[in-house]
């Protein structure tokens, strides 16, 4: 992604930030699957610093830590979804930040959730975030990415009333594995999911990947 891609992203999620907080905040209750799946990754993760990638409002980083990982951090490229984040998760540190270019440091986390973090990220930009998902995890350290399955992409310009200009991107479960393994990724279990219903959730189908970082 250039320059100018990442600030559309960033100025459009600023614009769309409160409705999406309203929208989305609550969702986890509707969606049985993903809880149990963050559950587990709570229970795998609980030692050490686990990060909730691409945030939004913070509901999966605030689900994880009441799940039992009390050492949680999240990180948006949105300075007005970090703001709601702290307000509504006070528990929760949050930063704005790039996935791009993670800030922290080698070794530092022993998990990443990285729920539809991917969305907005073009094919040719993933091998610089699986590759900075694996440098900042621990060794032994685990992932679990989620995404939408398909082979497109969508261009948006209006979205719950508010002008955004961003790219939504679907991909195919497969090469995702291949990606994650290329980086160093051992891969650990791969799960697909039907949609909920429409007034849960937009009508694409969902893939959750675990992937750790190999001890």
């Amino acid at each position: 992604m250039n320059e100018q891609q990442i600030r559309g992203v960033r100025e459009s999620y600023d614009r769309l930030s409160d409705e999406y907080a309203r929208r989305i905040y609550g969702e986890l209750a509707h969606k049985p699957l993903d809880r149990e799946l963050l559950d587990r990754f709570a229970r795998d993760t609980s030692g050490g610093l686990v990060c909730d990638v691409g945030c939004g409002p913070g509901h999966v980083a605030r689900y994880v830590y009441e799940a039992g990982a009390k050492k949680v951090t999240g990180l948006d490229l949105s300075p007005r979804m970090v703001e709601i984040a702290r307000e509504l998760n006070p528990a929760i540190e949050f930063e704005v930040g790039d996935m791009l270019a993670l800030p922290f440091a080698n070794d530092s986390l022993a998990g990443i959730a990285a729920f539809y973090a991917i969305v907005n990220i073009p094919e040719t930009s993933l091998p610089t975030v699986v590759g900075e998902m694996y440098r900042v995890l621990r060794k032994g350290g685990l992932l679990l990415l989620a995404f939408h399955i398909g082979g497109d992409s969508l261009f948006v310009d209006e979205l719950w009333g508010h002008r955004v200009t961003m790219n939504f991107y679907f991909f195919k479960t497969e090469a995702i594995v291949r990606l994650l393994a290329a980086a160093g990724f051992s891969i650990e279990d791969t799960i697909e999911r039907e949609p909920y219903a429409p007034e849960v959730e937009h009508q694409s189908r969902r893939a959750y990947i675990f992937a750790r970082k190999p001890a």
